[in-house]
């Protein structure tokens, strides 16, 4: 079975600099790379399954493909961040540059796309939106899954009761039941998808006691919580028409993703998405909310039939 391999990226920040992990699938020098970039509290192990398919796919069509998938500073394999306030957007967009830069140089970009999930969709628009920015290539395709210009802040707030509040378990099966309770909306998973997406979200607890019981929490820094709720409604709404105007700005061919149940990205905002800027294609999956994770062979065949081809 096809693997990644782990790397790592360093990115210049307010206090220094810190190390952005990423997973870099196919062919490490294929001039066709696609960015895949996750959802909040997620990391870039989300993507297994349809990065996987992807490489499959372009290998049995003939092609290289170079697939990317990072773990935003405070999850995952990268570093947390020694001051909290830069766990916003616009830092994550500039971590994405310094990446790009990277990657570009060990093997020239010739194509760029990108598919971000939710928070990563976010930092998506900032990318794509601003066409003067040091990109080694525009970016060909946009995937957004699950998230607009227009966050729902009622989405927001249920997601506030849970962030930062990582907890320890006994196993790593106890941490997937407990993540299960929060992530239904998510669609049907069978329990070893579940525990398939499940096992990179968890790290051991460092414990001085060799002898104790071995624990588990979750994989990301408890502080992304602080800027996020240090948001209020009236700023939300301010940060969504510079969303907007930036979205308007998109040149990359888009296909919006979207749960037919999700309550971040509503039926008004997903409609207005296709009327205006990029004009994006819409496709819903039945059952599902916030967010599609891609790892369902409906999903997948819709991202991978946009990325690839015309490949």
């Amino acid at each position: 079975m096809i693997q990644p391999l782990l790397n790592s990226v360093n990115c210049p920040d307010a206090t220094g600099s810190h190390r952005m992990a990423y997973w870099q699938w196919g062919d490490p020098d294929s001039p066709h790379v696609v960015l895949c970039v996750h959802g909040l509290t997620r990391q870039g192990r989300d993507f297994d399954v349809l990065a996987r398919a992807l490489c499959q796919r372009a290998s049995d069509a003939g092609l290289s493909l170079r697939v990317i998938c990072p773990d935003v500073v405070g999850r995952g394999q990268s570093d947390w961040l020694k001051d909290p306030a830069g766990y916003q957007i616009p830092a994550y967009a500039a971590d994405m540059l310094a990446l790009l830069a990277k990657l570009h140089s060990e093997a020239p970009i010739a194509v760029l796309d990108w598919l971000g999930t939710s928070m990563g969709g976010l930092i998506g628009l900032l990318i794509c939106g601003q066409p003067d920015l040091p990109l080694p290539q525009r970016v060909r395709k946009l995937v957004l899954n699950d998230v607009g210009p227009a966050v729902e802040w009622a989405a927001l707030q249920r997601i506030g009761t849970y962030l930062g509040k990582s907890g320890e378990f006994e196993s790593v099966q106890q941490a997937a039941d407990a993540m299960w309770a929060i992530s239904s909306s998510f669609g049907p998973h069978t329990p070893e998808q579940w525990l398939l997406l499940s096992t990179p979200m968890v790290r051991a607890v460092e414990n001085t006691d060799s002898s104790a019981p071995k624990r588990w929490t979750l994989h990301y820094d408890p502080a992304i919580a602080e800027p996020f709720r240090a948001s209020t409604e009236t700023a939300a709404k301010k940060g969504q028409a510079l969303l907007w105007r930036l979205y308007d700005q998109i040149s990359a061919d888009t296909l919006l993703l979207r749960g037919a149940e999700s309550d971040l990205l509503s039926v008004d905002t997903a409609k207005s998405m296709k009327e205006r800027g990029p004009r994006a294609r819409l496709v819903e999956f039945s059952g599902v909310g916030h967010a599609p994770t891609m790892t369902s062979e409906d999903q997948v065949a819709v991202v991978a039939d946009f990325l690839l081809a015309s490949a």
